[in-house]
């Protein structure tokens, strides 16, 4: 997952996106990460200028709690390699060398072993168990006192360490994909068996085959970024399970669960949003949008048209949007979009026509202002 702020970066973000590559507009600033605790393997900045050394090493402390137990911290840019360029910074040797000093006690207090220095590079390695290193060098009282790590959205950023609980076993990918999820394993997903794990992959790959009989397009080049927008445990992504695109596995923060963890321990990629509000990407920079429920899960929270008004705001023209949900908001749902120039069809259950859930298959046609829709 690449983030980057909107405007001092020249919308690398955008370009990003427009290469296929997952993206979203971000920063770190004050409010944490919109990822659950031990979700990426690696985290990498290349010369993002983000103050490391400040705020009693708050920023640090925020990549340690979504880096996973023997994950990488690579820093590539200022302050490293020091030395060499303190003058081009408008630095003095000792401002220069005091910073890197001061990252390097930092990544000390987290338990992460320096591996590696380059010229530009640097690279260090969180401990896969650090509980004894926490222990020995007395950081009981750094530990931030949290009932749960994932509860991310709109929270503050902290100076404290988040526990860092059991070093999860995780398949080599792609069996990853399939196999049961430790969170799941070890019981701490509440509310999800294994079973309904499995059903649940049983289930979408139903759903996504009937999808490919519908539009034949979908797993091929066509549609490289896809979203979905309520991804539940990501089977959705799972059964698509084509090299050909990524999907970005969107938890809503009004969801019963939270399946962001699981999500990630699957090997893909997502973030926790709320749909009332605007999602963190530029126009029309996402192929084909996929949505199980959403309507149902935001009725008397916000308006169906706004959803829909930033669903179009997102999409690329030509591009499509399948929807799953019960037929009574479906049919809203259509009475709206005929009027943003989606052209749409709605399609019985795979189990027949009785089954209250239906399926609406939209295209978001591409056209450009008339002169009178300019001058008006």
């Amino acid at each position: 997952m690449s983030f980057a702020p909107r405007d001092s970066h020249e919308a690398q973000v955008q370009f990003a996106l427009e290469r296929g590559v997952p993206a979203v507009i971000g920063v770190l600033g004050t409010i944490k990460l919109p990822y659950p605790s031990k979700s990426f393997d690696m985290a990498h900045c290349s010369r993002c200028l983000i103050p490391w050394e400040s705020n009693g090493g708050m920023y640090m402390m925020e990549v340690d709690r979504v880096l996973r137990p023997g994950g990488y911290w690579i820093l590539s840019g200022p302050p490293i390699n020091w030395n060499k360029y303190h003058q081009t910074w408008k630095k003095s040797k000792l401002d220069a060398e005091g910073d890197q000093h001061r990252i390097e006690n930092i990544a000390e207090m987290l338990c992460w072993d320096k591996i590696y220095e380059k010229e530009d590079i640097a690279i260090w390695q969180k401990k896969a168990n650090s509980h004894l290193c926490h222990q020995m060098n007395g950081h009981a009282s750094k530990m931030c006192k949290v009932q749960d790590a994932d509860d991310v959205w709109y929270k503050k950023m902290e100076s404290c360490i988040t526990p860092p609980g059991e070093a999860a076993q995780l398949k080599k990918f792609p069996e990853r994909l399939s196999a049961i999820p430790p969170r799941i394993l070890d019981g701490h997903a509440p509310g999800i068996t294994e079973e309904d794990y499995e059903e649940d992959n049983k289930l979408w790959k139903k759903h996504v085959n009937t999808y490919k009989r519908v539009n034949k397009l979908l797993g091929s080049s066509r549609y490289r970024n896809i979203m979905d927008m309520n991804a539940g445990l990501g089977s959705f992504a799972a059964a698509l399970d084509s090299p050909k695109s990524w999907v970005m596995n969107v938890v809503p923060t009004v969801s019963e669960r939270n399946t962001l963890g699981i999500i990630y321990e699957r090997g893909l990629i997502g973030t926790y949003h709320d749909w009332c509000e605007a999602f963190s990407t530029y126009p029309r920079t996402y192929d084909l949008i996929h949505g199980y429920h959403v309507f149902s899960l935001y009725q008397n929270k916000c308006n169906v048209e706004d959803i829909l008004l930033e669903m179009d705001r997102i999409l690329r023209p030509e591009g499509a949007v399948i929807l799953r949900d019960s037929v009574d908001v479906l049919n809203k749902v259509r009475n709206t979009v005929s009027g943003m120039r989606w052209k749409s069809k709605l399609l019985d259950h795979e189990d027949g026509p009785h089954v209250p859930e239906k399926i609406l298959i939209s295209v978001k046609e591409y056209w450009v202002a008339s002169e009178e829709e300019n001058n008006s």
